[in-house]
């Protein structure tokens, strides 16, 4: 069996300290990219872009086992983005690694464009599944890990979701069948920013206790700083290993972060940075990073 792993754009070699450094300043790089497309497409979502840039940087950067050259190779690891209208996020990290030209960002939203709103596989190699409406990714993950399990094949699959994306019953409808069915090749990741278009999770439609909901469907739970780098690797490492339950890693995180006005503020769930926004906002990623 082909292990494929992250090529020249990334690196799961060396110390932990090492490889977060390594993803720290390609998600600085996405930040700065990302909200570039937003303030040229005029729409976008940046608060929760922004707060799933860490993970998606881990992810493509370290963890996922795939080939740029061949995104459709059966060894791949699987990944879906369940929260579908994070797309600014989702489309630099394939970008920086190399699934497709980075130049094909300025065409982001635009007519005719590969770079939807939402993810399309038709349209974009790299891209297992089209998800949009919050509830559908998921299930269709635990589909795919379904499917590796019958084959007893090698790959893994990782999942996105957001928390407001669980107030939704398909995900614990597949919550239920993935502990049930013992998928110990699948992790997903909640991105639990507490916050949703409009309002807290929390005053919506209350998620917690979260970490017991998970266990009482048969999950391993794992909490981590969604913003650590170093935690982030140490969680997905451990996913690695052997194990017959699905893993669930609850990232505390913070809507829009790394930009001052924009954090833990659930009116910047979508919009666009005014030029003066958008300078600060560059100016704090660039300080960020110095």
């Amino acid at each position: 069996m082909i292990c494929i792993m992250p090529d020249s754009n990334g690196t799961s070699t060396g110390t932990i300290e090492e490889r977060a450094k390594h993803v720290r300043e390609r998600a600085n790089w996405m930040r700065r990219r990302l909200l570039k497309m937003i303030v040229d497409a005029g729409q976008g979502h940046p608060g929760g872009d922004l707060s799933a840039t860490d993970i998606l940087a881990t992810l493509y950067f370290d963890v996922l086992r795939l080939d740029p050259t061949n995104p459709l190779a059966p060894e791949r690891d699987r990944f879906v983005m369940s929260k579908g209208h994070c797309t600014g996020a989702l489309y630099t990290a394939m970008a920086g690694r190399g699934l497709f030209p980075e130049e094909e960002l300025a065409s982001y939203l635009k007519p005719r464009s590969r770079l939807n709103g939402h993810p399309n596989r038709t349209y974009l190699p790299g891209v297992e599944t089209n998800t949009g409406p919050l509830g559908h990714g998921f299930p269709v993950g635990v589909g795919i890990a379904v499917s590796g399990q019958i084959d007893d094949a090698d790959f893994r699959t990782f999942v996105l979701t957001g928390d407001g994306e669980l107030q939704e019953g398909s995900m614990w409808e597949a919550a239920m069948f993935a502990g049930h069915r013992g998928l110990g090749k699948l992790t997903v990741i909640v991105d639990r920013n507490r916050l949703q278009q409009g309002a807290k999770t929390e005053d919506t439609n209350g998620l917690e206790p979260l970490s017991d909901k998970w266990r009482a469907f048969g999950w391993e739970v794992v909490g981590v700083n969604g913003h650590d780098h170093a935690e982030l690797l140490r969680a997905f490492d451990a996913a690695a290993e052997p194990r017959n339950k699905p893993r669930v890693i609850i990232a505390d995180t913070c809507k829009g972060k790394g930009v001052s006005f924009m954090e833990n503020q659930a009116g910047w769930h979508h919009g666009v940075p005014n030029p003066e926004q958008y300078a600060q906002a560059l100016a704090e990623l660039e300080a960020e990073m110095a």
